[in-house]
């Protein structure tokens, strides 16, 4: 396995991965599926690619060794800290410990950068979730806000919140 920056010719193959393992019937074969909450897709092409142009982020992408990417994470510097957003593992390998190898890529790329906090948010009712990243060290700041996503990226199936999650390294 490797962990390299994405680049725009990766965005197809990253919209499908991201798309599969968030929402429809392909998510729930894993557990960080949001299919239950929301419906719709979770990204689009025009979407990822802005974000990947962005100066201020980059998308680490995990390929397998057939080249196939199987895991990726979003990341935006927000002044002093990171912003990790669409933690990604294919459905069908998550719990073998790919998202652990994402995370800790994302906390040396930070520290490569000089960033001594990473942030994130998360739906509040997704507990199983929130433990998973508070045994690596995130914590709730206390801070919760509305999800708000755009039509284009799904209805949510009820009103939800977010916890802001912190880690400092």
């Amino acid at each position: 396995m490797s962990i390299t920056p994405a680049t725009l010719t990766d965005v197809p193959e990253l919209v499908g991965l991201i798309n599969s393992a968030y929402r429809g019937e392909t998510s729930k074969k894993g557990w960080t599926t949001e299919a239950n909450l929301i419906d719709g897709q979770r990204i689009d092409v025009d979407s990822l690619t802005a974000q990947i142009s962005d100066p201020e982020a980059i998308i680490l992408k995990n390929t397998n060794n057939e080249g196939i990417i199987t895991g990726c994470v979003y990341l935006q510097k927000r002044a002093n800290k990171l912003y990790l957003g669409m933690l990604t593992v294919s459905p069908t390998l998550q719990t073998n410990g790919l998202g652990k190898q994402l995370l800790q890529a994302v906390e040396t790329y930070a520290r490569n950068i000089n960033i001594k906090s990473i942030i994130m948010t998360v739906i509040t009712t997704r507990t199983e979730l929130i433990s998973w990243y508070e045994r690596r060290g995130y914590s709730k700041t206390g801070e919760v806000i509305p999800l708000l996503i755009p039509s284009q990226f799904g209805t949510v199936k009820q009103p939800l919140e977010m916890f802001w999650l912190e880690k400092v390294l």
